[in-house]
């Protein structure tokens, strides 16, 4: 069942592959097949057009380009024209086929900016959604309603897993094996994630974080955890995952102290160590908390080159405190203008916001972990600051402001993208909102453009940058989820951590 034959002949044989395949990435096993995997797109992509030539189930069709889009093979979007009939719009007889809506709307989130096509696919999918629910099961109607709320190329590949079992289990034609295979394999990352909490949270205990500084960070190590998870899922980045959180927990610290907390020069002084990345004459003279948080970010980088420095990958870390520096200074640009009330124009802003929310940190901080995967090439990549990584640097900025907005000025902090758009262009904030959601969703199509384009770093890196992407939509796709976890956030830990998979 879960062989591969690379060259075995037949159309109908590579169909079945690749609908496996597919099942695999969706019940979160892929990454144990990843080599027979490459293998079998790359030589079932040299033949693709005509293993689809008669292909008109649109189901098929749709897999075949979300998988081999998945994986960086730019399968045309053209093998969609088959399903438009003479007035050039997509059929009304495929409404009938739920299953196929369903695979053509997850398929539609994989569009470049030349795969016109593919809007009208999503629109298409989007307007018939809700009234596929009476043609479909009770459990295909749950899978809808999960994609409607975020699409599988989008989200955390663990939740991913977590809402596809639940679903293929209840298939008629499910296979028993492949099912009891994937709920094990849950059941085992479930266990080893509880295993790292418990690591991380004794680590963040031991700070003591509450007495050691003024109760305005936000408390959050387990939430923080649960995030980086989406940067890689798999049992084998153990070590990486509890490296990014203690990351990740002082990018926290940075910005909630810039943001809530310090005055400015106490913002000042914190920054100008972070850049010499040692204490100086006037950090001595600043109070007690700032020394601790000051304290607290080089022992956490002494740490990291503790860990990866035997590898001889001293360079990994210094590339990352660079990254960190970058980070700390646009923390600061933005904290000055805050400050004074200050309202820059939408661009100006977007340019220091873009740093201050942190992903090209991130990005090299996930790269610590990684081993031999990333190397220095991804770091000079990275310096290089990738169109990737611009788009989704700029689409994880407009989310924070359009969620964080109200909280924003609710405490008088008014130097926030839609504050800037609204006042540049003398808009309502519903019509600021419009304008950067659609910024959102050109940036997504230059992403996944990207994706496909790229060929100067790894597959695994590009993954990074995607992963980066989709734990932004699940962070800020219910409302800021970082600061405020109640609800669907506090319903997916307790699925992740406490609601153990049964067997």
């Amino acid at each position: 069942m879960l062989m591969f034959s690379y060259h075995a002949e037949g159309h109908d044989y590579t169909k079945r592959k690749i609908l496996l395949i597919y099942l695999m990435i969706s019940l979160g096993i892929a990454y144990h097949f990843e080599n027979e995997i490459e293998k079998t797109l790359a030589h079932a992509f040299q033949n693709i057009d005509d293993t689809i030539a008669n292909e008109h189930d649109l189901y098929t069709i749709s897999i075949f380009f979300w998988v081999f889009r998945t994986y960086g093979y730019n399968m045309s979007a053209d093998a969609f024209k088959r399903f438009k009939g003479d007035d050039g719009k997509f059929m009304d007889s495929l409404t009938k086929d739920a299953k196929g809506m369903l695979s053509l709307y997850e398929a539609a989130h994989l569009r470049t900016t030349r795969d016109y096509i593919m809007d009208e696919a999503l629109s298409f999918t989007t307007k018939h959604m809700d009234s596929l629910a009476g043609r479909s099961s009770s459990h295909l109607s749950r899978l809808k309603q999960n994609a409607l709320g975020l699409s599988q190329h989008w989200n955390m590949e663990i939740l991913v897993a977590m809402e596809y079992i639940s679903f293929y289990e209840q298939e008629k034609d499910h296979d028993e094996t492949l099912l009891k295979f994937s709920k094990l394999n849950f059941k085992l990352l479930q266990l080893i994630y509880l295993k790292e909490l418990k690591m991380v949270t004794k680590w963040y205990k031991e700070l003591d974080f509450a007495s050691k500084l003024p109760p305005y960070f936000r408390d959050r190590v387990v939430e923080l955890h649960f995030f980086v998870i989406s940067m890689y899922f798999e049992p084998h980045f153990s070590s990486a995952r509890i490296m990014l959180t203690k990351f990740v927990t002082a990018e926290i610290i940075i910005d909630d102290t810039f943001d809530r907390y310090a005055s400015m020069s106490e913002s000042e002084s914190l920054a100008k160590s972070l850049e010499r990345w040692a204490p100086d004459k006037d950090m001595d003279k600043q109070p007690d908390y700032l020394k601790f948080v000051f304290k607290f970010i080089l022992d956490v980088f002494k740490d990291f080159e503790r860990e990866v420095g035997s590898e001889g990958r001293s360079y990994i870390v210094k590339s990352t405190v660079e990254e960190f520096k970058i980070l700390v200074k646009a923390n600061l640009d933005l904290a000055k203008w805050a400050q004074i009330a200050h309202v820059p124009s939408f661009e100006d802003y977007m340019v220091v916001g873009e740093l201050e929310v942190s992903w090209y940190a991130s990005m090299a901080g996930t790269f610590m972990g990684m081993g031999h995967i990333a190397m220095k090439e991804a770091y000079e990549w990275l310096k290089s600051r990738p169109k990737l990584i611009q788009a989704i640097s700029i689409n994880g900025r407009l989310m924070n402001d359009m969620t964080g907005f109200e909280d924003d000025m609710s405490r008088g902090y008014v130097t926030n993208g839609i504050n800037c758009y609204m006042k540049q262009y003398g808009v309502t904030k519903a019509e600021a909102y419009k304008e950067l959601h659609k910024m959102r969703v050109h940036n997504d199509k230059i992403v996944n453009g990207e994706l496909l384009t790229t060929k100067d770093v790894p597959r695994r890196v590009l993954k990074q940058a995607i992963n980066c992407a989709r734990m932004a939509n699940v962070a800020y796709g219910y409302g800021e989820g970082l600061t405020h976890p109640e609800g669907k956030i506090k319903d997916y830990i307790v699925s992740l951590y406490l609601d153990l998979i049964r067997l």
